[in-house]
């Protein structure tokens, strides 16, 4: 951030790392996968860079930190602070770590577990495909609406605002992390931002990798994305 915007409160978007479904771009919601060894890799190679005292994401200036009950993500936020950053229990001992459903996967319903044109060709079996399925516009088949997600989402950036709020001008830290997964990451920034699930915003957040979430001008009301930040200095020695 530029000097003035420093001490504007962030929210950081942690994916899970790679899973066996992520190689191969089946929908991954309730499955309950475990990370590849790559994943364990990418997770804990992401955090040794950015996680720890001093560093860009520093435990003590974390308000909170939402994880989604899936394993996936519960191992990443355990590799990320109790292997890279040492401090997972303490940010547990103070009540600072929630394990919410409000940032679960997706429910795909009855696309779990497919591949995009897997779904679409069943969905063109079923007469059901006119304009081509997308997700953010029609959701999921005995899963969840994109009107169902924005619902959660949206109680759960009210949390974060409520939190926040008070500091947004560096009143005291008060970051906040998201430790989940694609789906449900993109489509919060999608709602951080103000924008209905099918406004047309394409997004990318590889496995393992971290987005920034903040506001302009230290304000509440205007809610914003870090395209790119400078990594804080670590002191030698």
């Amino acid at each position: 951030m530029s000097d003035k915007d420093a001490s504007t409160p962030r929210v950081y978007l942690v994916r899970h790392g790679e899973t066996e479904w992520t190689i191969n771009g089946r929908f991954t919601g309730k499955t309950d996968l475990p990370l590849t060894a790559n994943g364990v890799a990418q997770v804990t190679n992401t955090g040794g860079f950015l996680v720890g005292r001093g560093r860009l994401i520093d435990p003590v200036k974390l308000a909170c930190v939402f994880v989604s009950p899936r394993q996936r993500a519960q191992k990443t936020f355990h590799l990320l602070f109790d292997d890279a950053a040492g401090s997972g229990e303490e940010l547990r001992g103070v009540g600072k770590v929630i394990t919410t459903e409000e940032l679960a996967e997706w429910d795909y319903g009855k696309y779990e577990g497919l591949l995009t044109k897997e779904i679409r060709q069943g969905r063109e079996e079923r007469g059901l495909d006119g304009k081509g399925w997308d997700i953010w516009r029609d959701g999921c088949e005995g899963g969840e609406s994109a009107q169902q997600v924005t619902e959660r989402l949206d109680q759960l950036i009210g949390k974060i605002i409520e939190i926040q709020g008070p500091n947004v001008k560096g009143e005291k830290d008060c970051d906040i992390m998201l430790v989940a997964h694609g789906h449900i990451l993109r489509a919060f920034t999608k709602r951080w931002l103000k924008y209905p699930m099918e406004f047309p915003l394409s997004m990318m957040l590889e496995p393992g990798g971290i987005g920034i979430l903040s506001y302009q001008h230290h304000n509440v009301s205007e809610p914003a994305f870090l395209l790119g930040m400078a990594l804080p200095s670590i002191p030698l020695g």
